[in-house]
């Protein structure tokens, strides 16, 4: 007999006939022999009315007064759904988060939860009593007994907790959709149903916007080892399956990650190849990266940054080994990508062996301004100069001198509190499908680039520009800093990029414009028609010609590439506002994620 957790939201129990169909299905489950914790939403549009009601009372409500209040909608589906339950015969049980054992930061409205007390739930599953827990909340770490909520995604992250806390079979997520799509149906009709996920790849997709899951609950389910099964609350099919790497062994306490990092990656074998002054229009990143991958070069970060006049550079790195046929290939397309071929200082190519990758990673940092700030002002303390900056939305990731490597390790270890990393890419449990190439892809029209000319390029200037912003609650999401290096007034400068919310992207550039005189920057430029395509997929890891596929989709559609940045298991793209959807749409077809045959690899 195995034990279930199952979570239905908001609009699986929105009205009474709903609630009822879930205690049918609950029964079912129970029925088949297992044991059945289940964790549910409040009704339908219940948390929006209540504060709806806060907003008419006063416009600044408190957030302990807010916890308090939408604490209730929960209270309302348990018990309903328990009273259900006990119409089927059924033996259960409704239990508020505090009831449960939910032990949370005292930090209202956005709590993290530390560890769950697990004898009460125990007891009664042994007693055969199907469990009913108020989802999106728990009880402070104080003797004060304060009720805490968990935030956005919060029933999610209580769900998946709970089935770690309980070494539960598996977590079943019910929605209102079949399962997790290779993209947004809205925007891509064609969008396919996956029977299989990783958890590395949801985490990113949902880093990047599906609102199927919370990257918080990818996040524990990552840790823990838990497996995630996302259905409809209206059919049997059996949707998505989010399997995991086995785990290292895991305390509870701090169940849910309270430190934004929880790994620090290095690598020391790679180069960087980078070609300066090639022409900005569509296809030159398609051309370069389509002869590495005809090539089987298989390349890791990939930085363009943003264009000056009428040209842009592009660098990658790949490992060392693969060198010298990396820098033979740049070279030698060189010339056919010159707007002027007798011009030799277009396309210049440059190599630099000397240079380690260093990141940071962690679904802490969504959403929290100033982590990469952390980052390198650690190193700036170090004196350690960074070369090149690339981002993800859960990892930060930065070149510097190879000599430095150690002493970084060292440094952002003690900053972050790092102790150990997870599981790498690799042995998933419950894995059943082999891994296609790219798993899915994801828009973001919301965002707007920032752009600053001139930067110093000494330690500590990138820590001082993302501090300034953190200080003040902007969150970036894309950074990039550029390869060339240009000299203003006998000061080597680089430029950097960053992309952020369109909301915060008046105020960001506000600050950094306040602060240009007293650290030496340039003009600071916005952009906020911009749009930020990405293809996500763990097959991409040693696949050769991946980004030349992705560049080669969008060059065929006439879409040129503003920045360029990537991770293992990502690449995004910044492409024109105008051109997003149609961005998506290609890549899309190009990777055979509308149901045509694409290119796989053992998971």
């Amino acid at each position: 007999m195995a034990l279930i957790v199952q979570k239905y939201g908001g609009t699986s129990v929105g009205t009474v006939e709903r609630i009822q169909a879930v205690a049918r299905r609950v029964k079912t489950t129970v029925d088949a022999g297992h044991s059945v914790v289940v964790v549910v939403s409040a009704m339908g549009k219940t948390t929006d009315g209540l504060v709806k009601l806060a907003n008419e009372i006063t416009g600044q409500p408190s957030r302990r007064e807010m916890d308090m209040l939408l604490s209730t909608g929960e209270q309302v589906s348990i018990a309903l759904l328990t009273m259900a339950l006990h119409t089927l015969d059924q033996e259960a049980i409704s239990l508020t988060g505090a009831q449960v054992g939910i032990v949370t930061e005292t930090e209202h409205t956005r709590a993290r939860i530390l560890t769950i007390k697990t004898e009460r739930l125990q007891r009664h599953l042994d007693e055969g009593k199907v469990i009913v827990v108020a989802g999106f909340q728990g009880i402070g770490q104080t003797s004060d007994l304060e009720i805490t909520t968990l935030g956005r995604g919060g029933s999610d992250t209580s769900a998946v907790a709970l089935a770690a806390a309980l070494t539960a079979e598996k977590c079943e997520i019910y929605t209102d959709v079949p399962g997790i799509l290779t993209t947004d149906p809205r925007l891509v009709p064609e969008a396919q149903l996956m029977p299989e996920i990783t958890s590395d790849e949801m985490l990113e997709l949902a880093s990047l916007g599906a609102k199927v899951l919370h990257p918080r609950a990818v996040e524990i389910a990552r840790n823990y080892g838990v497996t995630l099964v996302v259905r409809s609350s209206w059919t049997d099919q059996p949707g998505t399956r989010v399997v995991s790497p086995r785990p290292q062994p895991r305390p509870l306490e701090g169940l849910e990650l309270a430190h934004p990092v929880d790994a620090v990656e290095f690598d020391t074998d790679q180069a960087k190849v980078a070609l300066l002054r090639i022409p900005d229009r569509p296809g030159i990143a398609a051309r370069l990266f389509g002869e590495l991958a005809n090539q089987a070069l298989d390349v890791d970060l990939i930085i363009q940054s943003i264009h000056e006049g009428n040209t842009n550079d592009i660098a990658f790195t790949t490992v060392k080994a693969n060198l010298n046929r990396a820098e033979a290939v740049a070279a030698a397309i060189g010339p056919a990508l010159r707007s002027n071929p007798a011009d030799t200082t277009q396309a210049e190519v440059m190599v630099d062996t000397r240079m380690a990758k260093i990141s940071i990673a962690g679904a802490g940092m969504i959403g929290r301004p100033g982590v990469a700030a952390k980052m390198f002002s650690t190193l700036a303390e170090a004196g350690i100069n960074i070369q090149l900056i690339s981002t993800s939305e859960v990892k930060v990731s930065c070149t510097i001198a190879e000599i430095d490597c150690d002493r970084a390790i060292a440094v952002l270890c003690n900053a972050f509190e790092v102790t150990s990393s997870p599981v790498p890419h690799g042995e998933m449990t419950g894995a059943t499908q082999i891994s296609p190439v790219v798993r899915g892809c994801a828009l973001d029209v919301k965002q707007a680039q920032v752009a600053i000319r001139h930067v110093p390029d000494q330690p500590g200037m990138a820590a001082h520009i993302f501090q300034l912003l953190a200080n003040q609650g902007v969150s970036v999401d894309m950074i990039i800093q550029s390869q060339r290096c240009r000299l203003v007034h006998g000061q080597p400068t680089r430029d950097i990029a960053f992309t952020v919310a369109q909301a915060d992207a008046p105020a960001a550039q506000a600050l950094v414009k306040a602060a240009a005189q007293d650290l030496g920057l340039g003009d600071v430029v916005v952009n906020d028609a911009i749009a930020k395509v990405s293809v996500v997929g763990i097959g991409m890891v040693d696949a050769p010609g991946v980004a030349a596929r992705m560049f080669r989709a969008l060059s065929n559609q006439g879409i040129n590439l503003q920045m360029i940045a990537t991770s293992e298991i990502k690449i995004s793209c910044v492409v024109a506002e105008a051109d997003g959807v149609k961005a998506l749409q290609a890549v899309h077809s190009a990777f055979g994620l509308a149901g045509k045959e694409a290119m796989v690899v053992p998971a």
